[in-house]
């Protein structure tokens, strides 16, 4: 099953989508915990810029760290970086960035079973934006408004992956995987 959902920021532009997916296991349930002390999206925050230039693997660390630290504020444990799970998302961001696929899920199950990982859930957020300075924060900030993108950030997952992938239009695009693995 996978769900979506767009929305725009003036000035400058984020697109989000998120996907999910649960691997059918007999005896296996999906609990949400609520949110406790919402950490303020403020501190997230960047101004627009017109033509920045970004260190891709720095703006997944970026997400990596802020999805961790929100978490942590909502007494969640930390995901665990994987690998394999960041190459299938790097590929899938790259692919976007590259216009060989749509800003979308498209394939999603695929990337999953692509990583030599047995699981019992996975979910995926993705980001697109063009003309922040920091486009990490702005796509956490999104995620975080966005109840579908929310959902699987607070998920019962332990294991994540993100890719980040820029063109030269200056469109960013972002992917994060989460894993609940057996």
């Amino acid at each position: 099953m996978l769900r979506q959902t767009a929305f725009g920021i003036a000035l400058s532009m984020v697109v989000l989508a998120s996907g999910f997916v649960t691997a059918p296991k007999p005896g296996n349930s999906y609990t949400q915990k609520s949110p406790q002390n919402q950490q303020s999206l403020n501190s997230f925050s960047q101004a627009a810029t017109s033509n920045p230039t970004f260190q891709t693997s720095t703006l997944e660390k970026s997400v990596f760290e802020k999805v961790n630290q929100y978490r942590v504020n909502q007494g969640l444990q930390k995901l665990t970086l994987n690998p394999n799970i960041t190459r299938q998302a790097r590929i899938h961001s790259q692919n976007m960035a590259k216009g060989k696929v749509p800003f979308s899920h498209q394939g999603f199950e695929q990337r999953v079973k692509a990583i030599p990982l047995t699981y019992n859930s996975a979910s995926e957020n993705l980001a697109f934006n063009i003309g922040y300075t920091n486009p990490a924060n702005e796509a956490i900030i999104g995620w975080l408004n966005s109840p579908v993108h929310l959902k699987n950030i607070q998920g019962h997952y332990n294991l994540t992956g993100i890719g980040v992938a820029t063109n030269r239009k200056g469109e960013v695009y972002l992917t994060q995987i989460f894993l609940k693995t057996k």
